[in-house]
C-alpha cells in the first residue's frame, strides 16, 4: 500500500517529471521519472514519458524497456507501440550489434508498428509511413549477400510489403513528395533485387 507520503514524492517526481518532459529537457525528465517509477511502478503516464525522454536521449534501450513497462499497465497504448518500433528501429540499423539482435529489432519494430496500426485507426497514416520504412529496412537488411541471415525470397517480399504501406500513405495524401520520394527507393532497392529495372 502507498503511503500519503510516497504518494506525495510520486506526485512530485510526476510533475517535475511531467514539466522537464514538456521543456524538451529530457535528462532532467529521465532523472525525475525514473524516480517516479521506483515509487509508483503502476503509472503507465510515467513510463510512457520516462520512454519518450530516453527516446530523445538516444538511449533506446531504455526507451524499449520504459515502453514495455507502460504497454504491460495498458496493452491497448497505440503510441506506446508505435515510440518502441521507432526506438527497435533505431537498433535494428546498429551495425556494430550482431546479426541475429539486429534482425530481433527489426522484426520486433515491424510487429509494433502491426498492433499499433490495429489498435489506433487515426493513427495509421504515421504507423503506415514508419512500418513502410522498417519494411525497407528489413528488406535491405535480408539481401546482404555477406552474411548468414541473407534469405532473398524474405528481402523481396518485405521490400513490397513497405511499397505497400508507402502506397497506402501516398493515396491518402497525394501531395506528399517525402512518401514520393520513400517510395521511389523502396521501388529501386526491389528492381535491384528482382533484377528488373
Amino acid at each position: 500500500m502507498i503511503t500519503s507520503l510516497e504518494s506525495s514524492a510520486q506526485n512530485a517526481y510526476v510533475k517535475l517529471g511531467q514539466q522537464a518532459f514538456m521543456d524538451g529537457n529530457f535528462k532532467t525528465a529521465v532523472a525525475q521519472l525514473e524516480k517516479a517509477c521506483l515509487v509508483d511502478s503502476t503509472n503507465a503516464n510515467a513510463y510512457w514519458m520516462l520512454g519518450y525522454s530516453y527516446y530523445h536521449s538516444e538511449n533506446y534501450r531504455k526507451s524499449i524497456a520504459a515502453y514495455t513497462k507502460a504497454i504491460f499497465i495498458n496493452p491497448v497504448d497505440a503510441t506506446a507501440y508505435y515510440y518502441r518500433a521507432r526506438a527497435k528501429s533505431f537498433l535494428g540499423k546498429d551495425t556494430y550489434l550482431s546479426p541475429d539482435e539486429r534482425e530481433k529489432y527489426l522484426l520486433g519494430a515491424i510487429f509494433d508498428l502491426t498492433k499499433a496500426i490495429a489498435m489506433d485507426p487515426t493513427e495509421q497514416t504515421k504507423s503506415y509511413q514508419t512500418r513502410g520504412i522498417a519494411y525497407r529496412e528489413y528488406g535491405i537488411f535480408k539481401l546482404q549477400a555477406n552474411q548468414k541471415n541473407y534469405d532473398k525470397v524474405r528481402g523481396i517480399n518485405s521490400l513490397r510489403a513497405s511499397i505497400s504501406d508507402l502506397e497506402k500513405v501516398l493515396n491518402d495524401n497525394p501531395g506528399r513528395t517525402d512518401i514520393s520520394s520513400l517510395l521511389d527507393i523502396s521501388k529501386e532497392k526491389l528492381a535491384s533485387a528482382t533484377g528488373k529495372h
